[in-house]
């Protein structure tokens, strides 16, 4: 696909929205969920990640679920990618409305990204599931190998993220809606769209401006406008140029 058809539907656009996976994160050396390698692989804990990271299995057996968050979902020293610098800089054009994002990571609003809706929550918010007192990832580091205990009430704390068996903010649903509904181009990138309900969302887009960014193909190809299978940091910051 050509990357000056991509420019040249960025530069007939002025309310972009882009709706990013796990994907959008690897070239930052955080591992995907389900590939070789990734969050989902390996067997040195005792359950599938499906149960280690459920809202029931939080609270039933803390520690346990964070050995398996510290162990892979946590990385403290990512930094953010020739993607996260691209969408920032479409922002900063006035070209991006909003960033739509399944990942927990925080490096859209690290690499300068301000309108960024977090469909899973955000690994650097953390409460206490006693008292309601706030934490960043700083302190929660303090507990790698344990459980984070507050440092108020001594109560467990938790990451601000949706865990399995946990609803998506209704909040957050109903700006990412409203973005993707009244964007005139949709950028789609990182994600296979095989996760919902935060897949469906792009359903809600409703223009002939659809461009898709994923190593491997997706069942929404056929829709697309233009489909890239390369890198999203090279296809973005390619994009980007003004």
């Amino acid at each position: 696909m050509s990357i000056a058809a991509f420019k040249e539907l960025v530069a007939g656009s002025g309310n972009i929205v882009f709706f990013g996976g796990a994907g959008v994160s690897t070239e930052s050396e955080i591992p995907d969920f389900r590939s070789e390698g990734g969050i989902y692989s390996g067997s040195e804990y005792p359950f599938p990640p499906e149960i280690m990271l459920s809202h029931d299995f939080f609270y039933s057996n803390p520690k346990e679920f964070y050995r398996f968050y510290f162990g892979k979902l946590v990385y403290p020293d990512a930094k953010p990618n020739a993607a996260h610098r691209a969408l920032a800089r479409l922002e900063q054009r006035g070209k991006l409305r909003a960033v739509v994002t399944q990942n927990v990571d925080g490096l859209h609003q690290m690499a300068g990204s301000r309108n960024v809706l977090e469909l899973h929550g955000s690994a650097l918010r953390n409460t206490c599931t006693k008292c309601g007192e706030k934490y960043d990832l700083g302190y929660m580091l303090r507990f790698k190998g344990g459980v984070p205990e507050c440092g108020r009430c001594g109560g467990i704390i938790r990451p601000d993220i949706v865990l399995y068996g946990e609803g998506l903010d209704g909040d957050v649903i109903e700006q990412s809606l409203q973005a993707i509904s009244q964007a005139d181009m949709l950028i789609v990138g990182g994600t296979s769209l095989v996760v919902y309900p935060a897949a469906g969302l792009i359903n809600y887009y409703h223009g002939n401006k659809l461009v898709l960014i994923n190593k491997s193909g997706t069942s929404c190809d056929s829709r697309a406008a233009l489909v890239f299978n390369d890198s999203i940091g090279k296809v973005l910051s390619e994009a980007a140029e003004a």
